[in-house]
């Protein structure tokens, strides 16, 4: 394992290809979710913490179901089951064994389930990780990192949007403005701001 390469997934899924802000995946959660950073925090936890043993799972299941079985074309389908059932996993154990957390959690885990993120980060590291001739289990050690910094990255960009639209609320905008209008002028400006990392040679 390289560690110039973990240093090149990192800086490249935090901020050259930020999967909100580049790649334009999970908008549903980025609008909804951001107008408390408590909230957009939250969310981004979980997503980290779905991403990763999501990205293990599906690894899991692509290099030792599908391929051996010849049916890697059925790979999308199966990934979109794995993830449901693991969120679904995820909540029943929460809500039985801590209340609480389940709680303070609230929507946001079930919100996960249709984030087309998590899907995005399985489907990009098979097809990065997973050529022929390279290392099965190398492939799955870089999954799990990719996923866990594509999830840092998720949460970076929640907390800065929370950020932002907790401040104008205190600003002057107009009433055809408030809201969802002025949300997406700032998601447009961010976006606009984290392509300017795409200059980066690594």
């Amino acid at each position: 394992m390289e560690i110039s390469r973990i240093i090149s997934i990192a800086i490249s899924m935090v901020f050259i290809n930020n999967f909100i802000l580049s790649k334009f995946l999970g908008l549903c959660p980025f609008l909804g979710v951001s107008r408390r950073t408590q909230a957009a925090f939250s969310m981004g936890i979980a997503v980290i913490f779905v991403m990763v043993f999501s990205a293990l799972l599906t690894s899991l299941i692509y290099a030792f179901v599908l391929v051996p079985l010849n049916i890697v074309y059925l790979r999308t389908i199966f990934f979109i089951l794995i993830i449901a059932a693991f969120v679904q996993l995820i909540e029943m154990v929460i809500r039985k064994k801590s209340p609480a957390l389940y709680k303070a959690l609230g929507i946001y885990l079930p919100l996960i389930t249709t984030n087309c993120a998590v899907l995005g980060v399985a489907i990009l590291n098979i097809n990065e990780f997973f050529v022929p001739g390279a290392p099965v289990y190398a492939g799955i050690l870089y999954s799990i990192i990719q996923a866990f910094f594509a999830g840092i990255g998720f949460c970076v960009a929640l907390l800065l949007m929370s950020g932002i639209r907790e401040r104008l609320e205190f600003t002057d905008t107009p009433i055809s403005m408030k809201g969802i209008p002025v949300a997406f002028i700032v998601a447009a400006i961010m976006s606009l701001a984290f392509m300017g990392f795409s200059g980066f040679k690594l």
